[in-house]
């Protein structure tokens, strides 16, 4: 996924889906066993990317406040390198024995995996649990994390994102609208919409991801939430039948103009304002959109006509509405050679006070559950957040799965797709091939 964003939530989104390229990096600084010792901190370091400020601000907010005893017997002290730099910063640091307490993890699920295999990454399962807060995560965030992380708990959630369709409630009323169920419905809308001259959807085609992300939306519906992982393990490939049916049925929506005109030529912040100008009905995004949406001088349309639908479900298929595709934006791993006392103190009051601290000073929704009242800014944000309260099994997206180079494939050629260019067969079959060289 290739977010383009308008600030550090862009970024913190892509950690999560940059290429496996460079793990090409590794070499031999995460090899062995992991062998050293590590003295006892003498701080709550913690590494982060230049471009994320949330964490790194939350934190020093609760050392200050929440988690002032934890400070005081062990300070918070922050590092931050560029995102472009993380990866290669985290294996030299490995090598030496050095990793910080916490840190963000690399740009890839692979690298964090591989540093847990060499012992350099805490099992935060089994820790969180000896300090009795496993329940402060919540478990849609934790299916999720396990989903990316080969069924491991290996990073914290402080961030987590939710996806599904933003609609107008004012248009959806105005044309005598419900709220789709199922994917006949959705197209049944759209098209009602088209013949009332609104556009039924925005999409950033520039980005591609939008577009794709419907694909994988309407497979995981169809087929059920383990489709891609079917991909993955090579026991199903996207030139099967089923899977170029969901390309077809996206592409149809582009054939019939639903996304407007030049939905290639369009980047990511317009599409944003296309629906937030009551120029399109429907918005298919994640829930970081939540801060656009809260933005008077962006959201022309007014958060109170904003509302939030899952992908809907297909006929006769085996996925289920309430299983929402999601990610963690900025995991953070821990050191498996720094976890004590005091670092226990730390990671006890993070998970116990961090949702609330993240939520009522930034607007942001974590993984971690919220234990103090905040106040939203608006319905549809309590609706999200009480969507992932009630998530139990969640999915990933289209390319969460896939190298660097077959991500790129897919995403390049997303808006060929909607344009009629490109065949769902030969999107599909292209991307596949792309898979195959990795």
């Amino acid at each position: 996924m290739s977010i383009r964003m308008s600030s550090a939530r862009c970024t913190r989104l892509s950690l999560l889906t940059a290429g496996a390229a460079s793990m090409a990096l590794l070499a031999t600084a995460c090899g062995g066993s992991g062998g050293g010792t590590a003295s006892a901190p003498s701080n709550f370091s913690y590494l982060s990317v230049t471009e994320n400020t949330t964490v790194k601000t939350a934190l020093t907010t609760m050392s200050e406040g929440a988690c002032k005893s934890a400070n005081d017997e062990l300070p918070l002290k922050v590092e931050t390198v560029p995102q472009s730099s993380l990866d290669q910063r985290l294996q030299l640091l490995a090598g030496q024995n050095a990793l910080p307490v916490q840190f963000a993890a690399g740009n890839a699920p692979a690298l964090t995996q591989k540093l847990a295999k060499s012992g350099h990454v805490a099992d935060l399962e089994a820790e969180l649990k000896k300090l009795g807060v496993l329940d402060q995560l919540e478990p849609a965030a934790v299916s999720t994390i396990k989903a990316l992380y080969g069924g491991k708990l290996q990073v914290l959630p402080y961030e987590y994102n939710i996806e599904g369709i933003f609609y107008n409630k004012e248009l959806f009323t105005k044309h005598g609208l419900k709220v789709p169920g199922t994917w006949d419905e959705l197209t049944a809308a759209a098209a009602k919409l088209e013949a009332k001259g609104v556009q039924p959807f925005s999409a950033s085609g520039q980005q591609g991801w939008p577009l794709t992300r419907l694909i994988s939306g309407y497979l995981y519906r169809s087929l059920g939430p383990d489709a891609l992982q079917k991909v993955a393990d090579g026991t199903a490939k996207l030139t099967d039948p089923e899977y170029v049916k969901a390309a077809e049925e996206i592409a149809e929506l582009g054939k019939k103009g639903y996304f407007g005109k030049g939905v290639g030529s369009i980047d990511y912040d317009t599409a944003m304002n296309q629906f937030l100008t009551g120029e399109a009905a429907m918005f298919y995004m994640g829930s970081w959109a939540l801060a656009n949406i809260a933005d008077d001088k962006q959201n022309e349309v007014g958060a109170e006509n904003v509302g939030f639908m899952p992908f809907p479900a297909v006929a006769g298929g085996k996925g289920s509405v309430d299983q929402y595709p999601s990610n963690v934006g900025l995991g953070i791993a821990l050191g498996a050679k720094s976890l004590d006392k005091k670092t226990g103190d730390w990671v006890t009051c993070i998970t116990e006070n961090y949702g609330s601290t993240a939520l009522k000073d930034h607007g942001a929704i974590s993984g971690f559950k919220v234990n103090t009242p905040v106040k939203d800014a608006n319905e549809v944000t309590t609706q999200v957040r009480d969507t992932i309260s009630a998530s139990q099994q969640n999915v990933l997206w289209f390319e969460a799965l896939f190298s660097t180079k077959a991500t790129t494939v897919s995403q390049t050629n997303a808006a060929s797709l909607i344009g009629g260019s490109m065949s769902a067969k030969q999107f599909m079959q292209t991307v596949q091939d792309a898979l195959g060289a990795q």
